[in-house]
């Protein structure tokens, strides 16, 4: 099986570990190798690094060859410029088509952290081997849920379908992007949706279809470029034409007009956390509401609930009884944000833009 890492967003709710520069992916967030590097490694030695891909922006092209020195040079799926993972999506699947339209793909991402590796292998191997036996189109891959995560997006579970190996699958009924909370609530408590970890498999084939039928101004390019792959006039044509997709995500673009019972459903305690913000990395590496988490030289004395981070050598960072925070130091700039108030970081990031204060972003 082919395997797609998608690596190109910026990560501007992790500012400032998180820059333009170089986004969270690229980071290491949790222990010592980026998250990117921990994704290429859950899945290369059962699949062989010559079947992993990464899609990227291409202004990221240097960081993934250091970081990623075994990955063959063909396997970076570059993007020219950002539109979205309407646009994206579809230009990873354009290159497997080119491979082989029929033929299983898993699409991952490269910003996730997983606790429980080899649970997440057996789910990715059953959703490949339910492709294989034509048992569905798209099987998708989601968390037993924790916890009423407002953060997430939900999958509503139909009957069980089958079982494989001692896998169970399920019938797939609907998509929630990001509840609000109240409704979290309900769902979970309901005990009949799953926590959408946007991981799936299928066939570009597949994928395909559903670009013609629901995304046809998409498909229209993205069929352009296909046919360029592999060609001279590949770069002038992504060039010319990437740049004008529309900027819709793949959800929109495409999930989100399934069926009920039109694809099936994976699940288990894998241990998949999806550190999308700064207080979501403190519950992944230290859930417990009184805990601290700290990295490079800090001191802290009577403070609770904080994740406080130094990134600058030689410099002590000291914290004294603080409740709810988030401090992170880095060599050219410092965040200090209450829990409470982490969505409106990436509000003021963006309003950087086009500003003297542009490079900090």
């Amino acid at each position: 099986m082919r395997i797609v890492i998608f690596a190109g967003g910026t990560g501007r709710r992790l500012w400032p570990i998180s820059r333009q520069s170089s986004p969270k992916q690229f980071e290491p967030i949790v222990g010592e190798a980026s998250t990117l590097q921990l994704a290429v490694e859950r899945v290369a030695p059962r699949y062989g690094i010559e079947n992993v891909y990464v899609a990227t922006n291409e202004r990221y092209a240097e960081i993934i060859r250091r970081q990623l020195p075994d990955l063959p040079e063909g396997n970076i799926i570059f993007e020219p410029a950002r539109r979205d993972l309407g646009a994206a999506v579809g230009l990873a699947m354009a290159h497997m088509a080119k491979e082989s339209r029929d033929a299983a793909v898993a699409i991952l991402w490269s910003d996730n952290y997983i606790e429980n590796v080899p649970a997440f292998g057996q789910l990715l191997s059953t959703a490949e081997q339910l492709i294989n036996d034509d048992k569905a189109e798209i099987v998708f891959i989601g968390e037993t849920p924790r916890f009423a995560n407002e953060n997430l997006g939900w999958i509503g579970l139909g009957s069980q379908v089958g079982e494989l190996g001692d896998i169970p699958y399920y019938g797939f009924e609907s998509l929630t992007y990001r509840p609000p909370l109240e409704r979290c609530r309900e769902i979970f408590e309901q005990g009949t949706h799953v926590w959408n970890t946007g991981f799936f498999v299928t066939t570009p084939a597949y994928i395909q279809r559903l670009y013609r039928q629901f995304s046809p101004e998409l498909w229209r390019h993205i069929e352009i470029i296909e046919s360029s792959i592999n060609t001279d006039d590949y770069a002038d044509v992504l060039a010319r034409l990437y740049p004008g997709l529309p900027a819709i995500s793949f959800d929109d673009a495409i999930l989100t007009h399934l069926d009920a019972g039109e694809a099936l459903v994976l699940h288990s305690s894998m241990g998949w956390s999806d550190p999308g913000t700064l207080y979501a990395l403190k519950e992944v590496i230290n859930p417990l509401p009184d805990a601290n988490v700290t990295k490079g030289l800090v001191i802290d004395s009577e403070s609770r609930d904080c994740l406080i981070y130094n990134y600058e050598s030689g410099k002590l960072l000291v914290a004294v009884g603080l409740e709810g925070m988030i401090v992170v130091n880095t060599d050219d700039a410092i965040l200090v944000v209450h829990k409470d108030r982490i969505p409106l970081v990436k509000s003021v990031i963006n309003a950087l833009q086009d500003t003297d204060l542009e490079s900090y972003s």
